[in-house]
């Protein structure tokens, strides 16, 4: 991990965040996946604050490690990324916008962990995310 510096602060933090559609609704197929990493590409560029180490989905969850300044809150970013990407999902797809009439396509709460000592293994289990079940129980370690 790198050690980032705002005026009067460095700082080493990251999270792991995730988050989840309405209804658990199965509709992040890899082509709505591509416009979801399109947009968290375009957040970083508005955001310069935030960086994102890696990204991954399954059919109806989102899996994030993201770098999050001291200055701002974990609950403000996710509150923004959800919903502006809520937005620019349902506008480029007709599916979405149909399932999801009124109000956001993702579902209110969300998961988030700080990343320490358990960084790798975060990382093969974000990067391990769209593959199949095997049968077998990924421990993270926690």
């Amino acid at each position: 991990m790198r050690i980032r510096a705002l005026n009067h602060s460095q700082y080493q933090i990251v999270y792991h965040i995730i988050w989840g559609t309405k209804y658990r609704r199965k509709y992040l197929k890899e082509y709505v996946k591509q416009e979801l990493r399109k947009y968290l590409y375009k957040a970083t560029k508005k955001y310069p604050t935030l960086y994102v180490l890696s990204f991954n989905t399954n059919d109806d969850h989102v899996h994030l490690e993201i770098e999050i300044p001291p200055d701002t809150t974990i609950a403000a970013v996710v509150q923004r990324l959800k919903s502006e990407s809520s937005q620019i999902l349902k506008k480029k797809f007709k599916f979405i916008r149909e399932i999801y009439i009124d109000g956001g396509i993702w579902s209110v709460g969300y998961f988030v962990s700080t990343i320490g000592l358990n960084e790798e293994m975060i990382k093969r289990y974000i990067a391990n995310q769209s593959r199949k079940d095997l049968g077998r129980t990924i421990k993270l370690g926690f």
